[in-house]
């Protein structure tokens, strides 16, 4: 079992910026990458970014890339995802998640370990 925490959540106006954290815990020994998802009020959860726990390769969502950057702290057990530019469309509540599969992780494919999620709030 492998369990995170997110933190770093709250309301920001547009434009404005976040971080948020994701602590790792437990058998991170078998973790592949780890990813950012999040669903905004009323649709259904989507992929954000990703990246492998190795080799720091990464992957975006198009709606994300250029604004958003996902990076890893190996010695702390935790992912970040740097949020700037953000618009009311960001608003969501934001979830980590882990995968030990390699298939489509940069894509979002996968994940079998999850958060409890952070809101974020983007004020227009």
């Amino acid at each position: 079992q492998v369990q995170l925490v997110e933190s770093g959540g709250g309301l920001v106006q547009a434009g404005g910026s976040l971080r948020l954290s994701c602590a790792a815990s437990g058998r991170t020994f078998s973790t592949y990458a780890m990813g950012w998802f999040r669903q905004p009020p009323g649709k259904e959860r989507e992929f954000v970014a990703a990246i492998t726990w190795s080799s720091g390769r990464t992957g975006y969502a198009d709606s994300v890339k250029g604004r958003f950057t996902i990076s890893r702290d190996k010695a702390k057990n935790t992912v970040y995802l740097q949020m700037n530019s953000l618009k009311p469309e960001d608003t969501a509540v934001y979830y980590c998640a882990a995968t030990s599969l390699r298939w489509g992780a940069l894509e979002g494919r996968s994940y079998d370990y999850w958060g409890q999620g952070t809101q974020v709030t983007v004020s227009s």
